[in-house]
């Protein structure tokens, strides 16, 4: 039996692609951001990179982590899934943050003297919160009136966190 030869630049593709498969899944990704909500931090269109092993090791095409080593801070523009969906948001507040709210002029959430605006709705669904509940965080759009975040969905498991923008 005669053995195939596979020439060498067939092999250094192979190899590459499987390396570039891995690095997708594990270590960086590439998003194109779509929508207003990050803006103007991020524009609708801009491609970002995202680093997957800042907070853990993702589960490969899983929505939360399988191991974690590190937290979410405050100002870090973090990627998780919701409803299916890669989302992009801004944490605010991190587990044991204390929240206020109020009613005075419209409904307002006080996060340590920075006001997010509320839907009565939204309010209705955080008021009983005083503090971001453990290993959780409160992610918002930085386009306050034109973002679907934690306001409307409530708080972001921290192990469902698979990723940091890079650079930001």
């Amino acid at each position: 039996m005669e053995k195939i030869k596979i020439p060498g630049y067939a092999k250094s593709l192979s190899i590459g692609i499987c390396i570039g498969i891995l690095l997708k899944i594990f270590i960086l990704d590439i998003l194109t951001v779509s929508g207003t909500s990050m803006e103007p931090t991020l524009q609708d269109g801009q491609i970002i990179l995202v680093n997957r092993l800042a907070y853990g090791l993702a589960k490969p095409f899983g929505s939360n982590l399988m191991f974690s080593w590190n937290k979410p801070k405050e100002n870090e523009i973090v990627v998780f899934l919701y409803n299916g969906r890669v989302v992009v948001k801004r944490c605010v507040a991190v587990e044991n943050t204390l929240l206020e709210y109020s009613t005075e002029s419209g409904y307002t959430l006080i996060i340590k003297d920075k006001e997010y605006p509320l839907t009565e709705l939204q309010y209705n669904l955080l008021k009983e919160s005083k503090s971001v509940p453990e290993e959780t965080v409160l992610v918002i759009g930085d386009n306050h009136l034109n973002s679907i975040d934690s306001r409307t969905y409530g708080f972001v498991p921290r192990m469902n966190i698979l990723g940091r923008i890079r650079g930001r």
